[in-house]
């Protein structure tokens, strides 16, 4: 037996030496918010609340402002919490670099319920949908730049072990836009009222179209906005429905605080700009003098785009009507950073650290 004990503790060393790092040390909490109570059945239901989960540094958080993450159409907030081949998360990124963090599952999407009796129709995204347009791009070529996507870590489709864990992780979402809007801003104003203090809200995609509502709700609680390929482009869907008329106050489904003010969204004179946007995309912004957002003038906002995914063709029109509603925005398209091959969904993808540390996490911690 006591011959036994030097290789029992050999292959004990062998074990904790290979095992994966646990990560930034961290207190992990979670919390509903954002119910309203609704009659059903002789009795009531709780509905529109969101999961939210706070996770906070075991030191103590030593950067003044939590970052609030909030993902995009048919995902959860599991997005951030570490990337389908199993690296680190950018919540952990963040956690290791002092910044408190709260990451949520929006309205009727993942731990956040969707009441049958309650909340609008859900659609789910097929295969083709994800391999297409976020992980395997180059394999389907769909719009310009497309081909040069290689930062996805792995083939990045059906059947690969790493392509199996991100799809199976995404979820129904509603097709109401309106009805997302809504829920959303509901949810996340009673969010930020319960956070009580200024926070960084970081989206992504589809809940890029939040931070203006959000930003216009509770100004003086959104210190900062960083945003990954956000929803857009003004007025228009994007490449996939080019001339599907939506987002009538300009980039929301909700109405916006405008300067001058706006009562009905047909208020809102609008141009066609084109010749100055890659592809030739036909960008459509407000006529001059064009109307200003008050409430987000003192909100710095920095906008990320990928160099092979399909908003490099439509951000920069997004990011001409935030400028040009008064708001100051930073505009960084990664190839221009150093980092090339990346594609929608970057912050999961091969060096999506590096992106954190070395384009996000700057620009916040100057704030």
């Amino acid at each position: 037996m006591a011959k036994l004990l030097p290789t029992l503790l050999s292959f004990l060393l062998l074990g904790l030496a290979s095992a994966k790092p646990p990560g930034t040390p961290h207190y992990r909490d979670f919390f509903y918010v954002g119910e309203t109570f609704v009659p059903a059945d002789n009795s009531s239901i709780a509905a529109g609340q969101i999961y939210v989960e706070h996770l906070t540094p075991a030191s103590g958080p030593s950067k003044k402002y939590p970052i609030l993450f909030v993902h995009g159409a048919g995902m959860t907030g599991t997005n951030f919490l570490n990337t389908p081949d199993g690296r680190e998360g950018w919540a952990d990124y963040f956690l290791g670099a002092g910044y408190e963090v709260y990451i949520v599952d929006q309205p009727s999407r993942g731990r956040s319920p969707w009441q049958q009796t309650v909340d609008g129709q859900q659609a789910s995204f097929n295969s083709f949908v994800v391999e297409s347009r976020f992980t395997a791009t180059a394999k389907y070529g769909l719009w310009p730049n497309s081909t040069l996507h290689n930062q996805w870590p792995g083939p990045g489709t059906l059947g690969d072990p790493v392509y199996n864990k991100f799809y199976t992780s995404i979820v129904p979402l509603l097709i109401n836009d309106t009805e997302t809007a809504t829920k959303v801003n509901n949810a996340l104003v009673a969010l930020l009222d319960n956070i009580q203090k200024p926070v960084v809200l970081l989206t992504h995609s589809q809940s890029g179209l939040f931070n203006w509502p959000l930003a216009d709700s509770r100004p003086k609680l959104v210190k900062a906005i960083v945003t990954l390929e956000p929803g857009g482009p003004p007025f228009l869907g994007d490449i996939f429905t080019p001339t599907v008329f939506s987002r009538p106050w300009g980039l929301t489904n909700i109405p916006m605080t405008f300067d001058p003010p706006v009562k009905d969204p047909s208020e809102i004179k609008t141009i066609n700009v084109t010749g100055e946007f890659p592809g030739m995309y036909t960008c459509v912004q407000q006529a001059p003098p064009a109307r200003q957002w008050p409430n987000l003038k003192k909100i710095p906002v920095l906008t990320v785009t990928s160099e092979t995914g399909y908003h490099g063709i439509f951000d920069d029109c997004t990011v001409r009507f935030v400028r040009e509603a008064g708001v100051h925005v930073d505009f960084i398209r990664l190839q221009n950073a150093g980092f090339h091959g990346n594609g929608h969904m970057f912050f999961m993808e091969k060096n999506s650290i590096d992106i954190a540390k070395k384009v996000v996490e700057p620009w916040i911690g100057k704030l």
